[in-house]
């Protein structure tokens, strides 16, 4: 069935300060036509200038999005796209006497309203909904984001600042209700630590506890309580919403988001927009997989690229120390599982991870009995997986993305001091393009965890 472009139904207007400028601003939301798309209107400019909201106009992306057209500029726009966006609009016009949308309570929930007390109407022209058909990769260091096919709009997002603090995971498939209830009203946040260096930016001069938490220690300083125990990572989804649909289109597709960030949301939006160029018609070619939320119901999905092992003995045994692990691998701290590699051996592999007091996540889990979650033992299992699957299919100028993982099992804990062995073994490979393992962490000769794994390839 058609899906039918949508608009607001009338104009709406609100006004509020800004987080960045901490100007007082006035915005209005206004119907437009089919094919128009998403459009910023600075009206306080001589000729009031236009903006189309798309990743080609993107500009500043430190701690926000920009858009910039000739001399016209709007700084922080993910939060009103998002709320757009996540409400099926495809075609309005956001009028500004300002160059900054106001924050508000540092969501979208007050956009979202705006939009709803508008109402929205269909219009005489076909949605355009581009399905992703070949996964799509961006890696920075310790970040990364995959889109992969999926018959539907899901997003997966693991969120932890550096000190791995407040690790959080989310995944929802997103319509308007979902976007509504999950993740519209989830705030942006800061740390303390980071509040000067923005003031000496000249940034967040509108910023308050009553449009941001803010993280000092291991606390959340706010005037109201978390409105999800996980705000954390759903606000990241909501950014990650406003930005991606820069792209230009609606598109199917299961987005897998590792520490996202305004500059990796941005590099994706292109890619995708670059995707949606050359073939605008393009299907589902491959079959949805929909990712687990880490050790739920003992099962776990993470995300693990790695490049292929270079190292290779006449004999077909292969070994890596850590130097030939981080050249293999893209993770950094605290997410490289993977000390050294020990042997390669056809469809095998043995891998060992020396687990230690220093570990991050040993300060919150748990601190009176320091445990290792089960989540990294299967990314432990995953990282070693990738190598191998790689090192077999020899594509060593791509990378090996962990889709799913079944029958995951936790038969004892991981404590400081254990030295992990992971064995995998590759079972099957199709077409050079997808694989699937079964692994297992044995520490001090018994098993620990075990799961089959999933994997596919992209460049």
């Amino acid at each position: 069935m058609e899906i039918k472009q949508r608009t607001l139904s009338r104009a709406i207007e609100t006004q509020g300060v800004s987080l960045h400028t901490g100007e007082r601003v006035n915005l209005k939301l206004l119907p437009a036509a089919a094919n128009q798309g998403i459009v910023f209107r600075r009206s306080d400019l001589p000729g009031s200038p236009e903006i189309q909201a798309h990743c080609s106009n993107v500009g500043d992306l430190v701690r926000n999005t920009t858009l910039v057209s000739g001399h016209a500029k709007v700084h922080t726009v993910e939060h009103v796209v998002s709320a757009l966006r996540g409400m099926g609009v495809d075609n309005a016009i956001v009028e500004l006497d300002g160059s900054e949308p106001p924050i508000m309570d540092g969501s979208s929930k007050a956009f979202v309203e705006m939009i709803r007390k508008a109402g929205v109407e269909d219009l005489d022209a076909p949605r355009q909904i581009h399905a992703i058909g070949t996964p799509l990769s961006v890696v920075e260091a310790d970040r990364s984001i995959v889109v992969l096919p999926y018959d539907g709009f899901r997003i997966s997002c693991t969120f932890s600042d550096s000190k791995g603090r407040f690790t959080q995971y989310y995944s929802i498939d997103l319509d308007p209700e979902s976007y509504v209830n999950e993740i519209a009203a989830a705030r942006t946040f800061t740390f303390y630590e980071d509040i000067e260096s923005l003031i000496q930016m000249g940034k967040i001069k509108g910023g308050s506890l009553e449009s941001a938490l803010v993280i000092k220690d291991d606390k959340v300083l706010s005037k109201e309580p978390l409105r999800f125990e996980n705000e954390f990572v759903r606000h990241k989804i909501l950014d990650l919403v406003g930005d991606l649909s820069l792209a230009g289109a609606h598109f199917k597709g299961h987005v897998i988001a590792v520490k996202p960030g305004h500059a990796i949301n941005s590099r994706m939006a292109r890619l995708m927009a670059e995707s949606i160029q050359a073939a605008p018609q393009a299907e589902v070619v491959a079959p949805a997989v929909v990712a687990s939320g880490p050790v739920v119901a003992a099962k776990g999905t993470s995300l693990a690229e790695s490049h292929a092992l270079s190292t290779e003995t006449e004999n077909g045994i292969g070994s890596m120390a850590i130097h030939e692990v981080l050249k293999a691998l893209p993770h950094r701290y605290p997410f490289l599982m993977v000390d050294r590699v020990l042997e390669i051996n056809g469809n095998r592999l043995v891998a060992i991870k020396n687990v230690t007091i220093n570990e991050p996540y040993f300060v919150g889990h748990f601190p009176a009995q320091p445990v290792m979650p089960g989540v990294l033992q299967i990314e432990a299992m995953a990282q070693a997986a990738g190598i191998l699957f790689l090192k077999m299919i020899g594509k060593a100028s791509q990378v090996a993305l962990f889709m799913s993982c079944d029958e995951v099992k936790f038969r004892r804990s991981v404590e400081p001091g254990d030295q992990i062995r992971i064995e995998v073994e590759m079972k099957k490979t199709r077409a050079g393009k997808m694989g699937m393992a079964s692994a297992e962490c044995k520490v001090a000769g018994q098993v620990v965890s075990s799961a089959d794994l999933m994997f596919t390839i992209v460049n």
